[in-house]
């Protein structure tokens, strides 16, 4: 297991920093890397030239000596003259943030499209960093008497990326053009799609609304879109999707590379906000969401507030939430919430009334399966239906009997 120094230099603002550091810690145990210690400098901005200033970076590689750490990892994203000075300074790899979150994503895909995903999202990372990352004969081309080889072989690195990334944007896109085929063929489900921070809880609540199985408590534990069907009563069937949680400062990379997957929130009929509501710092956690959904586009889309793990919390805590209160580890609040998105939903339920002729058996099957029928009478020409069905399905079924 990697040891590792974590690394922070910028304002210190108390419970700010707090949460930087305490997240940081968190993603470098998703990642497998044990925390030997933590170096903290105050500065209103990071050194421009090598993140730490040069008495800090010394102190922080006695630290690191002393505690074994076998590499640093720094909060913020890094440029390349960054990294690269900061490597010399410390003595041993530097990995930053955005890389690391790319290495936990690169762990966690288990789907041929989550994979093609981030291997996008690790060369376009990676791209402006090749002349560090080509070690020696990168140092050739800087002047006179010195182009060459080196030069040429990072060119050529180069263009071999920027292939492969158009092959992946290529391949991903047949992939989206193909998800746009398998929502049309949903028909008109409701879709609802999980959206919240890393670790609020989501693919737990998932399962605990369909009955599915368990989750984990982990950073990242999902990275797969995984859809589930959920019945609500009355006849009235949803898709729930549980998607890639965020963090603050999401990777421009990340975003740029899962946007078919992140499409997914983009097309739902609802968005389920999942917020925990034992972190500390949930307000912050939530606006990070908002704000990465509002990248995407997402951020106007019919949303409810899940306040979740509110068996953490005592119970005036619990009081002052302002939304739906659930406890998805042990069922606590799931059928009100069950109650909740029935009656977000409401407004693609109409009721209406159906004339079924005797010999249209198939129409009253098809009534029956799709919506909830207040009542029937029957008389020597056919049947009347009142009947509570989403609008869509109101719409084909009218058009069956128009056909006759």
């Amino acid at each position: 297991m990697e040891r590792a120094l974590l690394i922070y230099a910028g304002p210190l603002r108390g419970g700010d920093l707090d949460f930087y550091v305490d997240e940081l810690r968190g993603l470098a145990d998703a990642a497998g890397a044990e925390v030997a210690g933590e170096v903290v400098q105050s500065t209103q901005e990071p050194d421009p030239r090598s993140y730490l200033g040069r008495g800090k970076a010394e102190e922080a590689r006695q630290d690191a000596d002393e505690f074994g750490a076998t590499l640093a990892i720094a909060a913020h994203p890094l440029g390349a003259s960054q990294q690269r000075h900061l490597e010399e300074a410390l003595g041993r790899p530097v990995v930053d943030r955005t890389a690391l979150i790319l290495d936990i994503f690169a762990q966690r895909a288990q789907s041929s499209e989550g994979k093609l995903q981030v291997e996008l999202a690790q060369l376009a990372y990676w791209l402006p960093r090749l002349r560090r990352s080509a070690g020696s004969l990168s140092r050739l081309g800087g002047g006179i008497g010195t182009r060459g080889p080196g030069e040429s072989k990072i060119e050529t690195d180069r263009r071999h990326i920027r292939a492969r990334m158009a092959e992946i944007r290529a391949r991903l896109a047949r992939v989206e053009r193909q998800r746009s085929v398998s929502r049309a063929q949903r028909g008109s489900l409701a879709r609802i799609a999980l959206v919240g921070y890393t670790n609020a809880g989501k693919s737990t609540l998932l399962h605990a609304l369909t009955a599915s199985g368990g989750g984990e408590d982990r950073l990242f534990a999902t990275l797969d879109p995984t859809t589930r069907r959920l019945e609500l009563g009355g006849h009235q069937e949803i898709l729930l999707t549980d998607t890639v949680g965020f963090v603050q400062n999401l990777p421009t990379e990340l975003v740029a590379a899962f946007r078919a997957t992140l499409e997914e929130t983009r097309q739902a009929d609802l968005l389920l906000h999942v917020i925990d509501a034992s972190h500390p710092r949930w307000s912050d956690q939530e606006r990070a969401v908002l704000d990465t959904l509002e990248e995407i586009g997402a951020v106007s889309q019919p949303t409810l507030t899940v306040y979740n793990k509110v068996d953490l919390l005592l119970p005036a805590a619990r009081a002052q939430l302002p939304g739906v209160a659930v406890a998805a580890r042990t069922g606590e609040g799931i059928e009100d919430l069950r109650d909740q998105i029935a009656k977000a939903l409401a407004a693609r339920r109409t009721r209406r009334t159906f004339r079924v002729p005797h010999q249209r058996g198939d129409v009253l099957a098809l009534i029956a399966a799709h919506g909830e029928v207040l009542s029937r009478r029957s008389d020597g020409e056919g049947t009347t239906v009142d009947v509570e069905i989403e609008a869509d399905w109101a719409g084909r079924i009218a058009a069956l009997l128009a056909r006759g």
